[in-house]
Formats: structure tokens, sequence, C-alpha cells
């Protein structure tokens, strides 16, 4: 015979009592009801189906529309705009021609809609993304940089997105009530600076600091182009420019915002210990950059030799100066080294350089002075040694193994190679002591022996 247990009403009430802990019921049903609701008044309208028919429907006239308006901006505009700017313009514009004439449309549609009273929420979503891609699109095709088109398709697409769903000024609102304290005003109102004025600084003053080294850069090549200035006026110009104009950049975008350049005097304090302990470097290379170009010890297109290695100055920037050696490379060094372990310029006052080519003969020739001759007319004969001051050779010493003698020459193109002349000259000597039968003699030695140890039987 089988045996029922009975149910205990108490344990399943509670059972079902902690499963309502556990999961919300009622919570998650008036979400869902709440969901619906939302998608009933928001999507599931004539209105808004309406509206989405019309935004597929414009594809069509756009897609008739776009490339006439890319023939028209590409043979008529492009081509009549000056080379530069303009045209680069014109070129990116007839290459997104067919969005160009879906957003047109869109506007055109939004228009009537409104002034027929009907909705045209999200007819204005789709031409704010639609503003957001030709942004980005555009940035891309006229700045051709990897680094600002990442920087509006960061900032172009999550600002459209936000707009077209209404979340736009939310989301303001919130980064306006996130701020810091800075004090009081001279009246005596609370000063701060909130999350939404610091991203406002952010992205005016990246516009107006690529505006500033854009504007520099003209700036630069214009200078460049003028001959009656020297090249250290130039490099002082270029560098007071491209540290000027950043700086105005940053204090317009902070104008723009309403930002009170007074509180700046609050992080004096901060700034300063910052510079003294982590930004001493940076200042003392910015430092000498200044100095060396107001002293006129380093120029534009010097030829100077630092640790052996020689070039010529191509840039002297903010930081270090740019030296392009014969083997093609570029070195980047320090203005501060310049300053504290000196350099070799040898272009600086003069550009007649000076250069040494020793060789020695063999103690059987007789007529020495016929030697010095032969090797001044020997360096003469270079096309880059200059006559005026004449080569000279003079006898230094009497070697171990030959007479030794030094000839010296001057040359007034130092930057085009000092070793490859030298390398002429001394050819030049080879081909004249052969002819004249004198021999350059190699080294020797003589060795004595005394005894010899005596060998055993």
């Amino acid at each position: 015979m089988n045996s029922q247990t009975p149910s205990n009403p108490t344990s399943n009430a509670t059972d079902a009592q902690v499963l309502d802990d556990l999961i919300p019921v009622e919570i998650l049903e008036s979400f869902v009801l709440r969901a619906v609701e939302w998608i009933q008044l928001n999507l599931l309208t004539i209105d808004i189906g309406i509206q989405i028919i019309a935004i597929v429907a414009a594809l069509v006239p756009a897609a008739l529309f776009g490339p006439r308006l890319k023939k028209f901006l590409s043979g008529q505009v492009a081509a009549r705009v000056p080379n530069g700017w303009l045209q680069k313009v014109a070129n990116a514009f007839a290459s997104i021609a067919l969005p160009l004439a879906l957003y047109l449309t869109l506007t055109a549609m939004r228009i009537a809609f409104g002034s027929a009273g009907y909705g045209t929420s999200w007819i204005g979503a789709a031409i704010a993304l639609m503003n957001a891609w030709i942004i980005v699109r555009l940035v891309t095709l006229i700045i051709q940089s990897e680094f600002w088109s990442r920087v509006a398709f960061y900032i172009a697409w999550p600002i459209a997105a936000l707009d077209a769903f209404g979340m736009l000024m939310p989301v303001i609102e919130q980064m306006q009530a996130l701020a810091i304290p800075l004090g009081q005003s001279d009246e005596g109102s609370p000063v701060r600076i909130s999350l939404f004025d610091i991203v406002r600084t952010l992205f005016y003053f990246a516009i107006l600091f690529w505006a500033a080294n854009l504007l520099s850069k003209i700036a630069q090549q214009q200078l460049d182009q003028i001959d009656e200035i020297s090249p250290a006026l130039k490099a002082l110009i270029g560098k007071v420019l491209s540290v000027l104009l950043p700086v105005i950049a940053l204090l317009i975008a902070l104008q723009i915002v309403g930002f009170n350049l007074a509180t700046l005097a609050v992080f004096s304090g901060a700034v300063g210990l910052g510079v003294g302990l982590g930004l001493q470097t940076i200042v003392a290379n910015f430092v000498a950059g200044f100095t060396l170009i107001a002293d006129k010890s380093i120029k534009p297109r010097d030829t100077i030799e630092v640790d052996g290695v020689m070039g010529w100055v191509t840039a002297m920037q903010a930081r270090y100066v740019a030296l392009r050696t014969r083997d093609g490379t570029e070195m980047l060094i320090p203005n501060d080294r310049f300053m504290s372990e000196g350099v070799v310029n040898w272009s600086r006052s003069d550009r007649v350089v000076r250069l040494h080519a020793p060789f020695g003969i063999a103690y059987a020739t007789k007529d020495l002075r016929a030697v010095q001759k032969l090797a001044a007319d020997a360096a003469s004969a270079v096309e880059r040694v200059v006559s005026s001051p004449a080569p000279v050779c003079n006898l230094v010493e009497f070697g171990d193994s030959s007479v030794n003698f030094d000839l010296r020459f001057w040359i007034t193109d130092p930057e085009n190679g000092l070793a490859n002349v030298r390398s002429q000259v001394l050819l030049n000597i080879w081909d004249a002591l052969a002819e004249q039968g004198i021999e350059i003699p190699f080294p020797q030695r003589d060795l004595h022996v005394k005894s010899w140890p005596k060998q055993e039987d």
C-alpha cells in the first residue's frame, strides 16, 4: 500500500517569496509594459511609418540627382578653382555627391513634412546621421590625416547619434552638473569648471591649434622666399610663431568657452612645480634654441661637426636641431647639448675652410723643395680647392721611415664633404710622385742580433 506525503502550504509560500526576492516579477512586468507602450506610441504609428517610407523613398531622387551633382562639381567647380585647398575641397565634395544629394533630399522632405504639420523626428535623426557621415568623410578627404580622421569619427558620430535619439541635451546637462569649484571671482560669485567646459575647450583648441600650425607653416614658407632676411632671423621668427600661435589658440578657446583667465592663478604653483621637476629638460632645450638663434652661433645651412659626425643644419626646432649627415641620415640633437658641450661650426663666420693632406716620401729623395711645389700644384688642380689662399706644403718631420709633409689647402663648400676632396688631392699627389719616380715608403724596422744561443749536441 503506497502512502502519499501531504504537501506543506507553508513551505510553498516560502519558496514563492524567495523566488519573488530573487526575480522581481512585478518590476520586470512593469518595465516590459512600459517598453511595449513606448514602442506603440513612438514606433508603431502611422506618422513614424510615413517618415520611414519617406526616408527610403529619398534614395530614389538622390540616386538620380547624385551623378549629375558629381559631374557638375568635378567638371565645372573643381576645374575652375585654382590648385590648392580650394581644388581639394571641390574634389572632396564631388566624391561624396551621392550622400550630399541624399542629405538635400531629406532636408527638403523635412521642410515639406513640417509645413504640412507632420512629425519629422525620424527624418531629423536621419539628417543628423548623414551630417556626421559627411563631416567625417570630408575631414578624411581634405585633411588626409589619420589622427584627425579618427578625431572626427569619434566626435561626430556620438554627437549625431545622441542628437538623433533626443539624448544630446540630457547628456550635456549631466556634463554641466559635473563641475569642479575653483574659488570665487572678484564679485564674490563662485567660479567652477564643468566637464562640458573642458570638452568644449579641448574641441575648440584642437581646431584652433590645427589652424595655428597651418598658419605657421604658411608664414614659414613665405619667409623662406624672402632673400633679404637672414636664415637666422627666419628661424627665429618661425620659432616664435610656432610657440606664440598655439598659446593664442588656447587663450581664444578659453575665451570662447567663457572661462575666466584670472582663475588660472590657482594653478600657477602646481604648474611652476611641474616645470621645475618634470619639464626642466624641455624648458632648457626651448631656451637654448632661442639662445642659439639669437647669438647666431648656429644657423640653418651651417656645416657643423658633433662628436666626429659632420653634416649641415636643415632645421632648428623648439626642442632640437636637425643635422643631415653625408650618409643621408638626419640626427636630431637637443638644443641644450650645444650649450653644454659645444660644437665645431665649419661655416659660422667664414666659409673658407682649411684641410690637411699628410704624406711621406723616401729618404732617397734629394730635392725636397721640388716635392713641396709638386704637392701644391697637385692640390691646385682640384676644382674645389680655391686659389686664394693658395695651397701650402710644409715639411713637418723626419720620421722613422719617411720624410713627412703636410699639404694644407682651402675650400669654400664644406657642406659638400671633406673626405672626398681630401681623397682627390691625395690621388693627385700619388700620380705626381709616380711620374717623378719618387717613392712613398712603407714602415721598416732593422733587427740586429748581437748574440745567438749555443746549440747543445
